[in-house]
């Protein structure tokens, strides 16, 4: 599962995260608060003009990763000063601008998450039957999970599924990332199914990363199939950080009418992992 990868996602290489510190309530309820500061922040930024296409960090954080990927998409992953230690914020942008944005901790889990467009936000709710971990998967090569996610309209849904290292390695413009397998399902109190996933991400475990890859989302005509990987990895001082313009793939999406802003359900678990809701959830 992509954890909204902000680097970020699912999901930068070669950079590696500090260890997470123990959160009390109220160290969670103040991350909490920080995060609806950098939203506010963020949201503020994105509808300010950006001169020459560049994405414009929120006060206090600083870039990490701009990644161009197919489907005519483009991903920028930074850090806050505000957040805790790990934590890592990715900003999607589509033909018709930003569209997502979330944040992810060290373990890759679904922190928080808002759809640029209505404003809806969604949080990780405390104490998971069984928090997702990065740590976990790199260590012994799988990882299940059991969630949930909490939106600021009350609606609580449950996340369950798995991540497994397929033992592939993939390069992908001279980053040398870990292929995995996904599935997912998430469901609503009642227990009806909202969506299901499948197919493979990237991870990198320098970055603590997934970034997405080849899958299906279900729809009520089955399964869609989705391909937003990475082409290209563009780091701080490099042409092209921070651009919010897509490269690839925008014309054949332009000619069947539809935006890459519009391809991916928003509230799927990245990694927020991965990218798309990599897990880039």
């Amino acid at each position: 599962m992509t954890r909204a990868v902000a680097p970020g996602p699912t999901v930068a290489r070669g950079m590696s995260s500090p260890a997470p510190r123990a959160c009390s309530g109220q160290d969670r309820r103040a991350a909490r608060r920080g995060a609806a500061v950098v939203a506010l922040a963020l949201a503020a930024a994105l509808s300010a003009p950006a001169g020459a296409g560049t994405f414009e960090l929120p006060p206090g954080c600083s870039g990490l990763l701009t990644v161009q990927a197919k489907g005519c998409k483009v991903s920028h992953h930074y850090r806050c000063a505000s957040d805790p230690e790990g934590d890592q914020w990715r900003v999607d942008f589509g033909q018709h601008g930003a569209y997502f944005a979330s944040r992810i901790d060290f373990e890759a889990q679904w922190v928080f998450s808002v759809e640029l467009g209505p404003g809806t936000r969604q949080w990780l709710a405390p104490d998971p039957p069984e928090p997702a971990s990065l740590s976990a998967l790199l260590d012994s090569g799988f990882d299940s999970y059991d969630f949930r996610l909490r939106k600021d309209t009350g609606e609580v849904t449950a996340v369950r599924g798995f991540d497994r290292l397929t033992g592939r390695t993939v390069t992908i413009d001279g980053i040398a990332l870990r292929e995995t397998a996904f599935e997912y399902r998430e469901t609503a109190a009642d227990g009806t199914q909202l969506g299901r996933a499948r197919g493979n991400e990237y991870v990198h475990a320098g970055m603590r990363l997934f970034f997405s890859g080849p899958s299906e989302w279900e729809g009520d005509d089955g399964f869609l199939p989705i391909d937003h990987s990475p082409v290209e990895f563009i780091f701080p001082g490099e042409p092209g950080f921070l651009s919010t313009e897509p490269r690839y793939q925008c014309d054949m999406l332009m000619s069947r009418g539809s935006g890459a802003d519009t391809a991916l359900p928003a509230t799927l678990p990245a990694t927020a992992r991965s990218e798309e809701q990599d897990h880039d959830l």
